[in-house]
């Protein structure tokens, strides 16, 4: 089963049949639309929303077909002193990715993305983290980001300059035990990146 979200909410892609209720309402995704789904999730009764076909590969299929896939790289950044690297755009705590160009490397797109989106120096990725998926609006059409994440080192003494023409308010180094302060207003994929550490 794979989890996406849309804002906050939940969608699990799923090739077992699951008993729906007003708040976790189930779609046959050969039979759904981008507009349905989006409806159903945008609706203040609904917790989560279950996708199905009974193949795997069908559902991915379909999905795809609903949500063009957006590929981005990003890092979950740790200084050498024990705090962690968040950005603050669009009202919510988060941590700095972006998309992935033509060609690039995955890993180089990421340490190039948290460098631009923080100005942050001295990057050295330890291992790959894991994937997060979200739905996501870009002039009027949804689509579906699949972020790869790398949990990376500095040891940077440079000042954070927040990427502004991104709309990233600030850039900022958060010792671990503020951490669950900031992810009172966080995305629930940053949670997720976080445990993965």
């Amino acid at each position: 089963m794979y989890k996406v979200f849309f804002n906050q909410k939940p969608i699990f892609l799923t090739t077992e049949l699951v008993s729906q209720t007003d708040r976790t309402p189930v779609m046959f995704i050969k039979f759904s639309s981008p507009e349905n789904i989006v409806k159903a999730l945008k609706s203040k009764k609904t917790e989560c929303l279950y996708l199905y076909h009974q193949k795997e590969d069908k559902l991915w299929m379909h999905f795809l077909r609903h949500f063009p896939i957006v590929e981005a790289a990003g890092g979950l950044v740790r200084h050498q002193d024990g705090r962690f690297l968040f950005i603050y755009r669009n009202e919510k705590w988060d941590l700095p990715k972006g998309r992935i160009e033509k060609n690039e490397p995955i890993r180089i797109a990421a340490v190039r993305e948290v460098e631009e989106e923080t100005g942050v120096d001295g990057l050295e990725i330890v291992k790959p983290l894991i994937e997060t998926f979200h739905v996501f609006n870009r002039n009027g059409k949804y689509k579906l980001k699949k972020t790869f994440w790398f949990e990376m080192k500095t040891a940077s003494t440079s000042t954070l300059t927040p990427q502004l023409d991104e709309g990233i308010e600030q850039a900022v180094w958060v010792f671990e035990k503020e951490i669950p302060q900031k992810f009172e207003n966080a995305y629930e994929n940053i949670k997720q990146v976080y445990g993965s550490l």
